[in-house]
């Protein structure tokens, strides 16, 4: 299991220095100059140029990438552009927003979606299986900033029950969690509802059912366990994909978190600060993919077994 794992974290070397050398590539070619943006447009030629040269932005691409992951293997991620702070620090004081944004977002998506799963498996062809895949389409098919403006419109200005932006409140985090979680609400409860649906169809359901197992327990103690292996992978790709992607929901919301920072830095042309967000990101989504692999195995022993 160690050694498994311990694998896993080294493959995730290559991931970032992948990951970090195209971003930085495309934002060093992008229009604009970091200088300009820092010392404003009325700014000398001769200031800009001095500026550019302090900050080795006159160098090769190529010599300022390989000097950027020096710095940041011994931790230094650099200092942002527009607020002349560290960017770790940055980083980690909007990290903890988005964080519980989208854990509130999983919550949500997985009570909601798991049980209209399986609900509409065992029911299949009824009224409610037709009802919940409606929802399900809806949920794919609305785009989270539209379904986000609409909450507002409901509970905030008609309403007034939760407030439409901020995090002030504890139940700020309502409305966008909601917008945020309702899009993969789709996602799960189909996957739950084929996954199940392939399941109460085998075999050895049919066994336990002819013993006089109640349909019931057959459901939770066989049925649903061996289900949850492809809903938790989609679980587990929702969690990173969500650290990643709750920009809309967060610039809607006005949500204090990295999705709005780290859109405000590509404007800005803040290299350092996007390069910041794009490595934890990467990190977070590989760590959410290694907690679902190590989540098989408690769930199947014998996937737990191959583990090497």
């Amino acid at each position: 299991m160690w050694k498994y794992i311990l694998k896993r974290i080294v493959a995730l070397i290559p991931v970032i220095i992948g990951v970090t050398l195209i971003v930085y590539f495309i934002m060093s070619l992008a229009p604009g100059d970091p200088a300009v943006t820092i010392l404003g447009d009325q700014a000398t030629p001769e200031a800009i140029e001095q500026l550019r040269e302090e900050m080795g932005l006159n160098d090769p691409i190529i010599v300022q990438y390989v000097r950027y992951m020096f710095n940041l293997c011994r931790g230094d991620m650099g200092t942002s552009y527009k607020t002349k702070k560290a960017v770790s620090v940055e980083i980690f004081s909007r990290f903890p927003a988005t964080a519980k944004l989208s854990i509130v977002a999983v919550i949500f998506s997985t009570i909601m979606a798991i049980p209209l799963g399986i609900v509409a498996a065992i029911k299949q062809n009824s009224f409610f299986d037709g009802f919940s895949m409606i929802v399900a389409l809806l949920g794919i098919s609305m785009p989270i900033f539209w379904f986000g403006v609409l909450l507002q419109l409901l509970f905030s200005l008609k309403l007034g029950w939760l407030p439409s932006t901020g995090n002030d409140y504890w139940y700020s985090i309502v409305l966008p969690a909601t917008a945020l979680g309702f899009h993969n609400v789709a996602s799960v409860a189909r996957i739950t509802r084929s996954s199940m649906l392939e399941v109460i169809r085998q075999d050895y359901i049919r066994t336990a059912r002819a013993k006089g197992v109640s349909y019931g327990t057959v459901i939770k103690k066989h049925a649903l366990r061996n289900a949850l292996i492809p809903v938790i992978t989609v679980l587990g790709i929702q969690i990173g994909s969500l650290l990643a992607g709750s920009t809309l929901s967060e610039t809607v919301f006005a949500w204090p978190g990295m999705g709005r920072f780290m859109i405000a830095s590509i404007s800005g042309r803040d290299i350092p600060s996007v390069l910041g967000c794009i490595i934890l990101f990467t990190l977070c989504f590989s760590v959410c993919n290694l907690a679902v692999d190590l989540a098989y195995g408690f769930i199947d022993p014998r996937i737990k077994s191959q583990y090497k």
